[in-house]
């Protein structure tokens, strides 16, 4: 299996990374689908390996005695399996598949070892984990002070960001279990949104008609993650703009989402 190369690979992490710094993680890499609900993180379980979404969208998931809820989400903007990068091997969260793709996997000893070498290396990647905080705590921040239908315009806006189509495949079950909520609320604040001209939701699809009117919805909810990912990406490259770390084709500045293709 051929090794994949710095300037093919879709992730933003592995770009932003040093080729000295890939080059050390490239032998390791294994291109793997991901499957639709697969957990590819189990909670309190030794992690195996880590995980960097070339496409696809994965959730952090917590349970509570009420049921689960979502922390935060993981594109091809991030990696699966910070706990390793603080030096740890098992967290108290569970990752599922969201959206279907692709992603390139890592042991967690090649990982590791690839962290002892270069302190670059866990630079950048400590940053992520430190954006990975600031997108949970906005989490917190929107469960505690916005409505169900603003809580439900930030999350859209994320998985736009990170699946970058204009139309998505999620049903209203799946809503209800990533807000925390029942599935009559959910419906309830679909409908608002539709009327509201924000999306269009159809038979488990939802389309974006207006991220600006679901910005306006989400408040300071969104955002905050989106423009600190966007500032340590940039730090952890030293201002620079080498080829590895650039920014893929159509990107809006501060943001992680792609404009609309028509």
């Amino acid at each position: 299996m051929s090794q994949p190369q710095q300037e093919t690979v879709r992730n933003r992490l592995l770009k932003a990374l040093k080729p000295d710094d890939f080059a050390l993680l490239a032998p390791a890499l294994e291109a793997v689908p991901i499957a639709l609900r697969q957990t590819l993180i189990e909670s309190h379980q030794t992690i195996s390996h880590a995980y960097f979404i070339e496409e696809g969208l994965a959730s952090v998931i917590a349970r509570t005695p009420e049921g689960r809820i979502e922390i935060a989400s993981v594109g091809f903007e991030g990696l699966i399996g910070t706990s390793l990068v603080l030096g740890t091997q098992s967290t108290p969260h569970s990752v599922v598949v969201q959206g279907e793709g692709t992603a390139l996997r890592i042991a967690t000893p090649a990982l590791r070892a690839a962290l002892r070498e270069s302190e670059d290396l866990r630079g950048v990647f400590g940053r992520y984990v430190q954006s990975l905080f600031v997108q949970a705590g906005q989490t917190l921040y929107a469960n505690a002070e916005l409505t169900i239908e603003g809580r439900l315009a930030r999350w859209i806006l994320m998985i736009h960001d990170r699946l970058r189509k204009e139309e998505v495949l999620i049903t209203h079950d799946f809503m209800a279990l990533m807000l925390g909520v029942r599935r009559s609320s959910v419906t309830i604040a679909v409908h608002m949104l539709e009327g509201a001209h924000l999306i269009k939701a159809k038979r488990g699809r939802v389309r974006v008609l207006d991220r600006e009117g679901l910005m306006e919805m989400a408040g300071g909810t969104y955002g905050v993650a989106e423009t600190e990912y966007e500032r340590l990406l940039e730090e952890a490259r030293g201002g620079s703009s080498h080829a590895s770390g650039t920014a893929l084709p159509g990107e809006r500045c501060g943001l992680l989402h792609f404009p609309a293709h028509r």
